[in-house]
């Protein structure tokens, strides 16, 4: 009675969601196909709410013993077809493999699978959901979805008819459907497949790790030990090709044992959903309030900002230019699915690696995606054999692919390869990587390719004090130009911001520096500064987080100083044999400097004050690689003055007011519309 009482509430949903008609509709499908089936499968949508509010025991079936409540509705399916005669082919109920697709689970944690948690429960054999990143997947191959067995005796009934249909069930291998030693119930003969009924269907096997994990790959560090394992992930027909590495997925699945050269826990998939982070409400009331205060001037808030950002780490006023880029290149990081092409990679020459190495560190840090490269690892996407023996490619993450919408800091240029380097370089200008597939290598008839688009921000640094940087003959360099020559030229070209940090800069004041070493060796935990206590790291994590999201647009004004400058900026570095040092990419890189600079200031419109600072910055950028020119720009443009108080902030914009005069002084004199241009131009 119980059973029969499930299968009334199984057809009643089917009627009120609206599966039957659907289940009607792929049934004509079958009906109206040529081609003979053993199998006919059915893919049925389950809200697990609406299930326990119609029928508590189908619900609970259907979270906590699926394979039977599968049956429930197979045979609910399986007498619609006979009773309205929907496929004239079936003859049995095996002949039926009901997928129940789940759309969500109940929100409580029996319901969670913490893949930082053991045990894992495996056993149970119901559904479970989990939260991770894709870090390595398999090209696709195929597996048995259903077979047809006969028995190997011909005076035997059942060496016709499809009474022996094997179908795949959650957690079960190949060999579970097609095997050799299956004997027939009715007179113990051998039973052998019919080939031609076999059903096939799509297999692809991903990794994935719990989002607390990335922590192994921040470099982070409180003094405790932590273990990580990632959880291997079996997608079938519909979810394959559904993931991509570096994403973030909620997935529904039942977990199971699986045995190959040592037993492993993997989850059968069942749905699978994109993880988008959740937009930070606002931000705290001490940025608030600072906000409030410098509303007066478009460049005062983001100068407090890098003045006191990572005091931590580095005393407040000094490195201002280098935090100014970081924060800069952090706001352009995103947590949604999008393509993400504002990208600001920055390359910074310093003779003080180590303290550029922490504050770099300490910056990844603050954003979800923030990984640190290490060198014993890859960069880019590389090959391996899949450890489950199902033939197909495993392709592993890489660095920069698990860097997916964040930054990729990848420590001193010096440390990697000179084919890394190349391999680098093509990345950063084209933003995809190609993976070469060779089939003989893997058991495969033809080569494949696979491309992955690159969607991170890469940080990086050049040591100056090298030993092969002090040895190396000097080359002739123009004015404001830096010897880069240990560098591939287009590799620096393909950084959008080269910064120069080293002790005769003037944004590396030497004694606090000193200073604030000494006290942090002392007492490694302590504030030395008010802007510590006042502005915790906490708040500076929920101001990126609210800037990131923000949606910016160019005003008239900026959209045109932005494409003034960048003309009039090709132009006078155009050279009648090597054509222009620009490439079609400044401009693109001067879009997301404007934007980021708006974001910084929490504002939805990028003003021409914007547009000022991006130019100074990339000015400054191309004099370190190229030298001056007639738009000559300060190395300490941006920061002319120590930020000590309200007077020197007013001193500074002042300045900068001046800088924008000139800005419009050199687009008026050698941008769009000038004499100096051509007709074609």
């Amino acid at each position: 009675m119980s059973n029969l009482k499930m299968k009334e509430a199984a057809l009643i949903y089917l009627d009120r969601s609206g599966g039957l008609q659907k289940f009607i509709d792929d049934c004509k499908y079958y009906n109206d196909s040529k081609q003979s089936y053993a199998v006919y499968r059915f893919k049925i949508l389950i809200n697990p709410s609406d299930v326990v509010e119609l029928d508590a025991e189908l619900g609970n079936h259907i979270l906590h013993q699926p394979l039977k409540a599968a049956e429930v509705f197979q045979s609910v399916c399986f007498i619609a077809v006979k009773t309205l005669s929907l496929i004239g082919q079936l003859q049995t109920e095996t002949q039926i493999n009901i997928v129940l697709k789940l759309t969500h689970l109940p929100p409580l944690p029996s319901y969670g699978l913490d893949l930082c948690e053991f045990p894992l429960d495996y056993t149970s054999q119901r559904f479970y959901m989990m939260q991770g990143i894709v870090i390595a997947m398999t090209t696709v191959t195929k597996y048995t979805q259903g077979a047809r067995f006969l028995c190997s005796d011909e005076a035997c009934p059942l060496s016709k008819g499809f009474q022996y249909i094997r179908v795949h069930v959650p957690g079960a291998t190949e060999s579970a459907t097609i095997r050799n030693d299956f004997l027939c119930n009715l007179c113990a003969s051998s039973l052998q497949e019919d080939r031609k009924f076999r059903v096939l269907g799509d297999k692809q096997i991903v990794e994935i790790i719990a989002t607390k994990a990335l922590r192994a790959f921040q470099g982070y560090s409180n003094n405790q030990p932590f273990r990580f394992q990632s959880l291997t992930i079996f997608l079938r027909d519909e979810s394959v090709n559904k993931m991509n590495i570096g994403n973030e997925y909620k997935i529904i699945g039942i977990p199971t044992c699986v045995k190959t050269s040592q037993t492993a826990v993997c989850i059968e998939a069942n749905s699978i959903t994109f993880c988008n982070s959740k937009v930070p409400s606002g931000i705290s009331d001490n940025f608030r309030c600072l906000l409030s205060l410098t509303s007066s001037s478009c460049w005062k808030f983001t100068a407090i900002l890098a003045n006191i950002f990572a005091s931590q780490i580095t005393p407040p006023g000094t490195y201002n230019l280098l935090k100014l880029c970081l924060l800069m290149s952090l706001v352009q990081t995103t947590d949604r699915n999008k393509e993400l092409e504002d990208c600001l990679d920055i390359l910074i020459i310093t003779s003080d690696t180590l303290l550029i190495d922490r504050l770099l560190n300490f910056s990844i840090n603050l954003v979800p995606r923030g990984i640190r490269h290490l060198v014993s690892t890859e960069i880019f996407p590389t090959l391996s054999r899949n450890k489950y023996g199902t033939g197909a490619v495993s392709i592993q993450a890489g660095s920069a692919l698990l860097a997916k919408g964040g930054i990729c800091f990848i420590g001193d240029l010096a440390s990697h390869k000179k084919d890394k380097l190349e391999q680098l370089q093509t990345v950063l200008e084209s933003r995809s990587i190609t993976v070469y597939i060779p089939g003989k290598k893997f058991g495969e008839d033809i080569d494949q390719q696979m491309t992955f688009p690159v969607q991170c921000s890469f940080w990086s640094f050049v040591d100056m004090d090298s030993s092969s940087r002090r040895n190396a003959q000097k080359i002739n360099t123009l004015i404001g130009q830096m010897d880069c020559s240990l560098i591939p030229a287009n590799l620096v070209e393909a950084f959008g911001l080269l910064i120069n940090c080293n002790e005769s800069s003037p944004c590396h004041p030497f004694l606090p520096t000193v200073q604030h070493t000494l006290n942090k060796a002392i007492n490694p935990e302590g504030l030395f500064y008010a802007a510590s206590r006042q502005f915790t790291t906490e708040d500076f994590e929920k101001l990126l987080a609210f800037a990131k999201n923000l949606n910016v647009e160019f005003s008239l004004e900026a959209e045109r100083m932005t494409h003034g400058y960048y003309l009039a900026s090709r132009r006078i570095r155009t050279g009648s044999v090597c054509g222009s040092k620009l490439s079609a990419s400044a401009l693109k890189y001067l879009v997301f400097l404007s934007e980021a600079h708006a974001r910084l200031n929490l504002r939805n419109k990028v003003l021409k004050e914007d547009v000022l600072i991006a130019a100074l910055l990339f000015e400054t950028s191309l004099t370190l690689k190229y030298g001056a020119t007639v738009f000559c720009v300060a190395p300490n443009a941006v920061f002319p003055f120590e930020l000590y108080n309200e007077e020197y902030l007013e001193q500074r914009d002042l300045y900068l007011t001046q800088c924008q005069q000139q800005l419009e002084q050199f687009i008026a004199t050698y941008g769009p519309g000038t004499t100096i241009f051509s007709s074609d131009e």
